[in-house]
């Protein structure tokens, strides 16, 4: 009896220490874009609880908030060339053309790569206006986005996001895809 609580034990606590580090952590997929959405996605809160990590399920579902700094904004930092999606609903959302390193500890982005996928309102959470982005398919929190920080980058503006609200597909970006997004965010930003 002694020899095999010896065994179970340090066993269980693997396990937990392993089910916690992926909820540190942005999922990455190798080199294999997932299906878009073709209509709205609508989850009861069990079903949301059932697909999502517990930490992706206080972000998306929840309005939360990454710590500032934490691993997977490290782990961001190191991620090269891909796309980031929707870790709720795996909506193409950024790529790392449009990644840069705003020292603010969150990932941050001066333009989504498919405007029409990025939902924009107004929440007051903190007592004051700031601009909430979402994920038009699935209404995930993403983060927030901010204009006129003087950043040097073609939009002067800062998408703020949640490291644990995207799902990393590393690879290629396509430019012709980026190419006719960059017309859509411009007519967006006239009306």
């Amino acid at each position: 009896m002694m020899l095999k609580n010896f065994i179970l034990i340090p066993l269980a606590a693997a396990l937990s220490i392993s089910a916690c580090a992926e909820d540190k952590t942005t999922m990455t997929v190798k080199n294999t874009a997932p299906q878009q959405p073709t209509a709205k996605i609508e989850k009861t809160d069990e079903e949301w609880k059932a697909l999502l990590t517990p930490e992706q399920y206080r972000v998306l579902r929840k309005d939360g908030t990454d710590a500032p700094n934490s691993q997977v904004y490290k782990e961001f930092k190191k991620q090269g060339e891909g796309t980031y999606y929707c870790a709720g609903c795996k909506t193409e959302l950024f790529t790392s053309k449009t990644k840069f390193d705003s020292r603010c500890g969150w990932p941050s982005f001066y333009d989504p790569s498919k405007a029409k996928n990025i939902k924009i309102s107004t929440d007051y959470n903190l007592g004051y206006a700031r601009t909430e982005v979402s994920c038009v398919n699935c209404d995930g929190h993403l983060g927030h986005v901010f204009e006129g920080e003087g950043f040097d980058t073609p939009t002067d503006q800062r998408y703020c996001i949640n490291g644990t609200a995207l799902l990393f597909v590393p690879g290629p970006v396509d430019a012709a895809t980026a190419q006719s997004d960059k017309k859509t965010t411009a007519s967006t930003e006239k009306k």
